[in-house]
């Protein structure tokens, strides 16, 4: 056992920005986002551009491996306001060269005419949130765009953007394993090199989960479930797109870096209201949070320079904690080596011994000296496997 609370030094950082607002709040959307009738856009820049100033001040001079620009929906931002915080970015840290940057974009038209001036802002990498390409699943999914409109906006990224991902839902209601395929297959058509392929939950507080206690929203069976699942990696190997990450395909080279910083367990920054953070200051990993609601957050920022509610150190029990749900979820599993350095704890002592055990003996986990990996029949159960595994 490593006999400190200090974790591994590490340079590099990964940067997100929230921009909290969308145009309609998505019935199974359980993001921080916010709809308004007026945003006032300079005010809201201005306080993204201060909350980035003070937390790098913090942090330091640090190599700046991607930024990450979600939400809400960041294409409703002025790109004079992506192009300032990228200007800043680059003033405060040390910008890698192959420095990632990435936008998330809905694909109505509003949102696909400001493409062009992301791309001239600074960004390299788009994200499309198509959802799907069937016209009454889109409906149901209280998306505002046409099937048309998101193959129409995914073609104007792909001559605008060298790296182009979009997303779909699947394991919809009445859902079936056919007309998935054929979906997949269309989807595949138009893409790029990188594909996420969520399978639709019910989330707390969310419209759906009304629907879903009143019978009035059915998922699809979890043997159904596991067989969408199972085709979606199917279809998407068949088209170069490997299954690098649970719900992430992408041709090798190609996989999102800002998120592998987060499945790595490695240090980023989150700006902006509702933003998570794992930083390392002073060799103690910390855990930020900055207040949810937008304009609470925004006066914080007027009067303090930033939104932070929490700032707390990251306990040895929960970094293996994290670090475990986080590095399952890749193909690549877990390097152990990194897993002790940066928790400060073994395997066996941030598991379960007599769980471990077990889930290695049914094929759900494969372990050797230097690797842990789940492997494909323990991803289909990793939420409830973990939730018995992790000490």
């Amino acid at each position: 056992m490593i006999e400190t609370d200090a974790v591994r030094p590490v340079s590099g950082l990964a940067l997100y920005i929230h921009w909290p607002f969308c145009l309609s709040k998505c019935p199974y959307c359980d993001f921080n986002s916010h709809v308004r009738d007026r945003i006032d856009q300079d005010r809201f820049a201005r306080a993204l551009r201060r909350e980035l100033a003070t937390e790098a001040a913090r942090l330091g001079r640090r190599r700046l491996t991607s930024v990450f620009f979600g939400g809400g929906t960041p294409s409703l931002m002025d790109a004079s306001t992506v192009a300032a915080i990228l200007d800043d970015a680059a003033r405060h840290f040390d910008a890698a060269g192959d420095l990632e940057i990435t936008l998330e974009a809905n694909p109505t038209s509003i949102e696909a005419g400001r493409l062009a001036d992301y791309r001239a802002a600074g960004v390299n990498r788009v994200s499309i949130g198509i959802q799907s390409l069937d016209e009454a699943a889109l409906r149901g999914l209280g998306r505002r765009h046409s099937a048309a409109e998101g193959v129409a906006a995914l073609a104007l990224a792909r001559r605008l953007f060298p790296r182009v991902s979009f997303d779909l839902i699947y394991a919809r209601p009445g859902q079936n394993l056919p007309s998935w395929r054929a979906e997949l297959r269309a989807a595949l058509a138009i893409a790029a090199d990188h594909l996420s392929l969520y399978q639709l939950t019910i989330e707390p507080a969310t419209p759906f989960a009304a629907l879903h206690r009143q019978g009035r929203i059915i998922l699809p069976d979890d043997d159904t479930a596991a067989a969408l699942y199972d085709a979606t990696g199917e279809e998407c190997a068949r088209s170069g797109l490997l299954a690098y990450e649970i719900s992430n395909y992408a041709r090798p080279g190609q996989e999102s870096r800002h998120n592998l910083a987060y499945w790595r367990y490695q240090d980023y920054a989150g700006i902006g209201p509702g933003a998570h953070g794992r930083v390392t200051v002073d060799g103690v990993l910390r855990a930020t949070r900055r207040h949810r609601a937008p304009e609470p957050w925004a006066e914080r920022v007027e009067q303090s320079g930033d939104g932070t509610t929490s700032n707390e150190p990251v306990e040895d029990a929960e970094r293996a904690r994290e670090a475990l749900l986080m590095g399952l979820r890749l193909a690549e599993g877990i390097d152990l080596a990194w897993f002790e350095a940066r928790t400060g704890r073994t395997l066996a002592q941030s598991v379960d011994a007599d769980v471990f055990a077990q889930a290695v003996a049914e094929g759900y986990l494969t372990a050797t000296p230097e690797r842990l990996t789940a492997t494909r029949e323990g991803r289909i159960r990793l939420d409830s496997l973990l939730g018995r595994l992790v000490a």
